[in-house]
């Protein structure tokens, strides 16, 4: 059970500020009210004023139809009032009984205001004062004066119904603020509940996936984040669910693997069916030029050297190529140990392409090297070597058109990049996947007539994922680009 629920805490919260609404509009209602009112009668004696000092000023007060239009609006305004006129004797009232009216205006002309009478405006016209009858025990606001024509005049206006307005307009608001609260109570606890409720079952659905349980679902739906989250929840389960039973079919497949033999014994006997594959042409030919040579198919000095060069050269390319696929084979299968060294790859660049000016001459291709700054790395340097090499190889094996052969080197500092770019036709597209596979060869009759063997790009494959860096051609109109990075670090 948690000790402090979302649901008490939301109605905590909402309550409280709900009753300290209702407080401060109390305090504010019981502060205020009254001198607005106060202020808003002030107003109404100025309004009143001003359509009286018109009326006197027009002579229209004898008009029975505006003496009753200004009767109507005093009465309104809860304001009784008096005019007398010193010079024609003549007065008007909106009361019955004006004697205190009259004593009360007759005091205010000699001076003679009431004591604990408050003046809350004063002008040469007329003054606004607040002020207590003893006669009835009641509070008045008065407003008296004198017109333009020399009429003296008071206003009168009690404030019991002010505060009685007051007092009703508190009452009204702590009633209905005490019924907002209870209704808001239940309210905030209904829609609470509705809220917490969906929230209390993930709570029990997590516990239940905590420990594995992913048949419980979240059944409560909504349209809301908290339907949407739920929905989230029965995903996850789903996706846990579908996880641990691909980590079973892991663990049975890694058991699987103790088998592991058979596949490598087919691997082993894949390679001999290339290895034999490759074999045979060159078999074959020396086979048949010693049994030429035995049989003295040509008796001639020349011919028989020719023989002696093809059965040569074909022993070379044997040769060469069961040295490329042993150290392919001892790359793939981990059995040839790496030693790093930091050395200069630009003069081993330099000694590789110094060391294939034959090839280069053969070819009838230019080398072009212009890295003179040397340029420091973290590897195998044999075996790097071995890389540039191979591109190298393959440049003058396939350069054509302008016969160009171009090494460049990039440094960041971080990287070191190595390419081999040689003119000529570009690589097709359907071989570029295949370009790194063992025994592929992109243009056979070609290959073949240059004793190649598809081995030279795979074994630079397997020597750039043992030391797990970058490789890869780029393909361009005029000729294709070979590429590798090493680690020019420190660290």
């Amino acid at each position: 059970m948690m000790k402090h629920s979302i649901k008490r805490q939301m109605i905590t919260v909402f309550i409280g500020l709900l009753a300290s609404m209702v407080l401060v509009l109390l305090i504010i209602n019981v502060s205020f009210l009254e001198p607005y009112y106060i202020s808003n009668k002030e107003t109404q004696f100025i309004d009143m004023y001003e359509i009286l000092s018109q009326c006197m000023e027009k002579g229209t007060m004898e008009d029975k139809e505006v003496s009753v239009k200004m009767i109507h609006l005093a009465e309104k305004n809860n304001i009784s009032f008096l005019i007398v006129n010193d010079t024609t004797g003549k007065g008007y009232t909106n009361v019955y009984d004006s004697d205190m009216l009259v004593n009360q205006l007759r005091g205010y002309s000699l001076n003679q205001a009431q004591k604990g009478s408050k003046i809350l405006e004063s002008t040469k016209e007329y003054q606004i004062s607040q002020s207590f009858d003893p006669w009835n025990q009641t509070d008045y606001i008065e407003m008296w004066g004198s017109f333009d024509d020399g009429s003296r005049f008071l206003l009168r206006s009690p404030l019991e119904s002010i505060k009685e307005s007051a007092a009703v307009s508190n009452r009204f608001l702590i009633y209905i603020g005490s019924l907002l609260i209870l209704i808001s109570v239940v309210l905030v606890w209904y829609f609470s509940k509705r809220l917490t409720d969906p929230i209390l079952e993930l709570a029990v659905l997590s516990e239940k996936m905590a420990d594995l349980d992913f048949d419980a679902k979240y059944t409560s739906g909504g349209s809301n984040e908290i339907g949407e989250l739920g929905a989230n929840f029965n995903r996850m389960s789903e996706r846990l669910e579908s996880t641990i039973s691909e980590l079973k079919k892991a663990n049975n497949r890694l058991l699987e693997d103790i088998e592991q033999k058979d596949k490598l014994e087919k691997m082993r006997n894949e390679f001999l069916g290339n290895v034999s594959h490759e074999l045979k042409t060159p078999i074959a030919l020396i086979q048949g030029y010693a049994e030429g040579l035995r049989e003295g198919v040509n008796e001639d000095a020349e011919s028989r050297e020719f023989y002696c060069d093809v059965i040569m050269d074909e022993a070379a390319k044997m040769n060469q190529m069961v040295k490329n696929l042993l150290t392919l084979n001892q790359l793939e299968f981990g059995d040839e140990d790496i030693v790093f060294e930091r050395f200069d790859l630009t003069e081993l660049v330099r000694g590789v392409i110094q060391s294939m000016e034959i090839l280069a001459q053969q070819a009838e291709a230019k080398v072009i090297f212009r890295q003179q700054e040397p340029v420091y790395v973290w590897a195998d340097e044999f075996k790097a070597e071995q890389v540039v090499r191979n591109y190298m190889s393959n440049a003058f094996h396939h350069v054509g058109g302008e016969k160009v052969v171009e090494v460049k080197m990039l440094s960041d500092g971080e990287k070191a990049r190595v390419s081999v770019f040689n003119t000529g036709a570009p690589i097709p597209e359907e071989d570029v996947a295949h370009i790194w596979d063992k025994f592929y060869k992109v243009d056979k009759a070609h290959t073949r007539e240059y004793g190649g063997n598809g081995i030279g790009l795979s074994i630079v494959k397997a020597i750039m994922e043992s030391l797990h860096q970058k490789y890869g051609l780029n393909n361009y109109d005029n000729g294709v680009e070979f590429w590798f990075t090493l680690d020019g670090r420190n660290s």
